[in-house]
């Protein structure tokens, strides 16, 4: 740490700089940003996968002092044309390329305090908007998910999370090094390599769904017995609703309960987490983690009885700062007095559980009815062709209608009626999609999380007509 630290300061970075952090999973990540932090300076994490384009918005928003690419490019040039050139570095720890002294202004008395990173979100829904957390929501991240996961200098963690989001940086790798135990950094998901580590030691993992999905289907493709992998004793789920057909499989082939929890990265990303000792055998995302509060707040502005769906709006000591250099966004997200309004709609539990019922943006009103996108996928996902699914809302003259889309299983076939009648036996006609779209892949993050918005676009530009 000392070393990057040193290379960081030689390349011109001071208290209050950002420093871009273009990586995949590796060891030199990790250090790059412990020096970060050392140094005062705003670690700014970005997955190496983006387009140019991507991380082009992202430096020109942020401003960077210096930008770190690990592992470097297969050939190094300039960050620009005409640019100061990249220093292709050969580290204890890794290698790295770093492009310092650019231009860019130290951050004023004026900015929030004890800023660790600026995470930038997805963008699913629009541009990427960076998301100002600090040292002591970090803090708490990585110490409560070490104690609700119950890690120990023992655990062996399969880090295949993308730890440029946050929930691969704060909760498995933060927490894990603050539990001392071995983490195994993975810079891309296989579900063939996952198997094989869960057969070789893995104690703890930690994935979004569709990460499970295609374990699940790897493991049906092997066709070959696959025992209760000896050392694991902690799954969990995040990042995207667990779609319940799963979460039973996975318990069934794994041998484990396979525990679920919501966060975004405007909360760091943690709000809620089913314990470890008193795992759920429904879809429930748990209850608020220790330094939350939440409440479910109805169109009134007032809160939901037990039962009903709510926005859930969550208060503590995980939410962030605020969004950086975006005043108009922060206020929208942020109360006075320090509620994040989530975007997500909740339903409460009779004991007090808390159950994922879908963006409050993404809920479709087709003739007058609610429906809630997440339970429409659940449904297509029960179907044994149907690999995954995503449901969106299609605008209409006066009225929405319910649009699927849908990624089939390798070699597997059902035409419209055959996915229709299967639908017909688990939701109201009023819930069935007027049309269902077959892709190759649906678009997701880096993360995993389907990208809504790029259905919506791309539903907007076909001209197809399908079951009614």
């Amino acid at each position: 740490m000392d070393h990057a630290e040193t290379l960081l300061r030689d390349h011109g970075a001071r208290f209050g700089d950002r420093i871009m952090l273009v990586a995949e999973n590796c060891p030199a990540f990790a250090v790059f940003l412990l020096a970060c932090s050392r140094l005062g300076a705003w670690a700014v994490p970005v997955n190496a996968r983006m387009t140019d384009r991507e991380l082009g918005y992202i430096r020109h928003h942020c401003r960077p002092r210096c930008i770190v690419t690990t592992p470097p490019p297969q050939a190094a040039g300039p960050a620009d044309p005409g640019g100061p050139q990249a220093d292709r570095l050969d580290l204890p720890f890794g290698p790295a390329d770093i492009v310092g002294n650019l231009d860019t202004e130290p951050e004023d008395g004026q900015a929030p305090s004890g800023i660790a990173v600026i995470m930038y979100t997805s963008g699913t829904t629009g541009a990427p908007k960076g998301v100002m957390l600090t040292h002591a929501n970090l803090r708490h991240i990585a110490l409560v998910s070490r104690i609700t996961r119950g890690l120990r200098p023992t655990d062996r963690i399969y880090a295949a999370l993308p730890v440029s989001h946050v929930f691969g940086l704060s909760s498995t790798l933060l927490a894990g090094l603050a539990a001392g135990a071995r983490i195994d950094l993975v810079p891309r998901f296989s579900a063939a390599a996952l198997a094989k580590a869960l057969e070789n030691g893995v104690t703890v993992f930690q994935g979004v769904p569709a990460m499970y999905g295609k374990l699940l289907a790897h493991l049906e493709a092997e066709d070959k017995p696959f025992a209760a992998p000896p050392h694991l004793r902690y799954l969990s789920a995040g990042g995207a609703p667990l779609d319940p057909g799963w979460k039973r499989k996975v318990e069934a082939r794994l041998g484990r309960p396979l525990h679920n929890g919501y966060g975004l990265t405007e909360a760091s990303p943690t709000l809620t987490q089913t314990p470890i000792d008193a795992p759920r055998g429904d879809d429930s995302i748990g209850a608020p983690i220790p330094g939350i509060e939440v409440r479910l707040i109805g169109p009134d502005g007032r809160d939901v009885a037990d039962g009903a769906p709510g926005e859930l709006w969550a208060r503590g000591a995980t939410i962030m700062a605020g969004y950086y250099r975006n005043p108009d966004a922060t206020a929208a997200a942020l109360t006075p007095d320090g509620w994040l309004r989530t975007g997500d709609l909740c339903r409460r539990g009779p004991d007090g559980a808390l159950y994922l019922a879908g963006r409050l943006k993404e809920l479709i009103i087709t003739s007058g009815f609610n429906v809630y996108p997440p339970e429409v996928e659940s449904a297509l996902n029960a179907h044994p062709a149907v690999a995954a699914a995503a449901v969106v809302g299609r605008p209409v003259p006066g009225d929405e209608q319910v649009v699927a889309f849908i990624e089939m299983r390798p070699g597997a076939t059902a035409d419209d009626e055959a996915i229709l009648s299967h639908l017909r036996q688990h939701l109201a006609p009023y819930k069935l999609p007027r049309q269902i779209i077959r892709l190759e892949a649906l678009p997701t993050t880096g993360v995993g999380k389907v990208r809504k918005q790029q259905l919506a676009e791309m539903l907007a530009t076909l001209e197809v007509s399908g079951p009614s």
